[in-house]
């Protein structure tokens, strides 16, 4: 028996250690980025020849409190009206689905093109809707929101010129915390996000490492998402599935900390508990479905599935230490 405990230990606080390096060099990684300049070619979206469709996508369900202040949100988005297509991708199974649709009809007569898609049934949940919102999609970029984010008004024209680089499949922004001072819990939750969406999303992209699509807050090539093979449900984090298939076909993802997405965070602990639940599920599903696949993959460098190999099984930490 005390063998086993030293054994058991031991490799606990190996893989803490290797965790801890990788963690390193991720910040090693990102201190050398503030040093560079980006020159990533652009489109020029004062040319109408250069701006592109784009679909934005609102994936909802039973969101009565904030729906008419997501709505009035993404209609001040400054883009092209005729170049702009809003689907609202609306699950919702109570009262909310009628006062969204009174809503809409209203956004309608201002001009804007903004649809209100209602699925019978809520196969594949949140994937499920993206996917059945992109078959008809006018876009050739699809951004997503998530009913609490609040994109500034340029947020499209900060984000979808980098696309010019046809090898670029995501544009992924960073979250805010408009309530990141309302208690402890909210603190917390706002210091654990900065860190990866400061250290860790930039450290990784730095280097060309496996990085992820947040849910939310980011653009998608539409031709991107249908060489990996479309949303997929069989995971908590279809997000993060739909990231690593992307990479694996060699698409690239573009990481932009300076534009700031503001959103809410789960204030109660029975919400963040739910939250962290999902994430940190769904990342354990992603390893068991696609790390053996990219570890067989000869073109993914060492060092790229070394990290990945803690991003997708960051959740094992907590049972190590």
């Amino acid at each position: 028996m005390d063998i086993a405990i030293i054994v058991i230990y031991t490799v606990a606080l190996l893989i803490i250690f290797l965790y801890s390096l990788a963690q390193l060099n991720l910040l090693f990684n990102y201190l050398k980025s503030r040093k560079l300049d980006d020159n990533s070619p652009t489109f020029d979206l004062s040319k109408e020849e250069e701006t592109p469709y784009v679909t934005i996508q609102l994936p909802v369900y039973n969101e009565l409190y904030v729906m008419e202040r997501l709505l009035d949100n993404i209609a001040l988005l400054e883009y092209p009206k005729d170049k702009l297509e809003i689907q609202v991708l609306d699950d919702s199974t109570d009262e909310s689905v009628n006062t969204t649709a009174t809503h809409i009809k209203q956004l309608q007569n201002t001009g804007l093109d903004i649809k209100h898609i209602c699925r019978e049934d809520r196969t594949g949940f949140k994937a499920g809707a993206l996917k059945e919102g992109l078959k008809i999609a006018k876009g050739e970029f699809i951004a997503i929101f998530d009913a609490d984010f609040l994109p500034g008004k340029k947020w499209l024209l900060q984000t979808i010129p980098y696309f010019k680089n046809d090898k670029i499949g995501v544009v992924q922004t960073r979250w805010g915390h408009i309530n990141r001072d309302y208690s402890m819990l909210t603190k917390i939750q706002a210091f654990a996000l900065d860190f990866h969406f400061t250290m860790e999303q930039v450290g990784r992209n730095y280097k060309d490492h496996f990085i992820n699509f947040n849910g939310t807050a980011g653009v998608w090539r539409k031709k991107c998402i249908e060489d990996a093979g479309n949303w997929q449900g069989d995971t908590l984090t279809e997000d993060l599935d739909l990231s690593y298939r992307a990479q694996l076909k060699k698409w690239k993802f573009k990481y932009l900390e300076e534009v700031e997405t503001p959103a809410e965070l789960p204030v109660v602990i029975s919400a963040a508990r739910s939250q962290q639940f999902r994430w940190n599920k769904g990342a354990a599903e992603n390893f068991q479905k696609l790390y053996w696949k990219m570890l067989k993959d000869k073109t993914v460098s060492i060092k790229t599935k070394f990290h990945s190999f803690f991003h997708l099984l960051n959740s094992s930490m907590f049972l190590l230490v």
